[in-house]
């Protein structure tokens, strides 16, 4: 069947990208990263990691100025990144405030309130502002970057379902090439957060470890949500701790669904503890079946 040829090619493109960024795909749990071996690397292996760093950031900056061109100045006026502290903490302020530098704490129950509501209108402006702020943080902190922004990563996608569905709609072959090249990039964007998210994490105290399997991105749904809802917490989390402030309880992903903030876990240890599922499962003994075993 051709959709399921072109399914597999996404898959095999994205497997390729999660192996360059050290991620194993293999089995149900995509392991750490292979510690680094003590003793310093040759000369000419630095170099070419520079040299693999200054082209993938070089491309990024190139795609986000490139769409960035295309946006009309009054959008690109009111997303403009502003400094830590901009928007006042209110949940209007931080569901309508322009992009800032470190990004605004978004909880889940802040993200499940303005998107819900706005039949997921609101979560494209989460999309944009969470990856214009990391580029943005990126930029600023490492002089580098290794994501497109706001611009290189949702307007691809935007222009891309604006072009090719009606071309789709016309029966003009060229229109499904275009729709699925939006997909596959978005996809790719998702999966290189996930991967961005754990970076960040781990180098933090207070989280300490990478919590997100980013190939879980491929997964089908609900199983893709459950890493998508991970990732909103602990950028979330990440973001609280880079500004210095007091930690804020979320029900929504601390109580009744507690797999949203637990620790990294595998898929087979989600299927066997249905304790971390809802909060009315949280009493719920584990499952000893045999095949779900580590």
């Amino acid at each position: 069947m051709p959709g399921r040829g072109i399914m597999m090619k996404k898959i095999a493109l994205i497997t390729g990208f999660l192996a360059f960024c050290n991620q194993s795909v293999d089995g149900f749990a995509s392991p750490q990263s292979v510690s680094k071996s003590s003793s310093a690397p040759p000369v000419e292996e630095v170099n070419a990691d520079s040299d693999e760093a200054d082209f993938v950031s070089d491309f990024c900056q190139g795609t986000n100025e490139f769409w960035k061109k295309l946006v009309i100045k009054p959008v690109k006026d009111y997303v403009q990144i502003q400094p830590a502290g901009t928007a006042d903490r209110d949940p209007l302020s931080k569901l309508t405030a322009a992009p800032e530098v470190p990004g605004i704490p978004r909880p889940v129950w802040l993200t499940i309130l303005g998107s819900v509501p706005t039949a997921l209108g609101w979560y494209g402006y989460y999309k944009f502002s969470v990856e214009e702020e990391l580029f943005q943080y990126e930029l600023q902190t490492e002089g580098k970057v290794t994501g497109c922004g706001g611009y290189g990563t949702l307007f691809p996608f935007v222009f891309g379902v604006i072009i090719g569905f009606p071309l789709k709609l016309l029966d003009i072959e060229i229109g499904d090439t275009i729709v699925e090249a939006a997909a596959f990039w978005i996809l790719l964007g998702q999966v290189n957060l996930y991967r961005r998210v754990n970076e960040l994490c781990s180098e933090v105290e207070e989280i300490g470890e990478e919590p997100l399997h980013a190939w879980w991105a491929l997964l089908p749904p609900p199983l893709d949500v459950v890493v998508g809802l991970r990732q909103v917490h602990f950028l979330s989390e990440y973001w609280r701790i880079a500004r210095e402030e007091p930690p804020e309880k979320d029900v929504i992903a601390q109580e009744l669904f507690p797999f949203i903030s637990a620790p990294r876990f595998t898929l087979k240890k989600f299927f066997r503890t249905p304790s971390m599922w809802f909060w009315f499962t949280s009493d719920m003994q584990d499952f000893e079946f045999e095949f779900l075993q580590e």
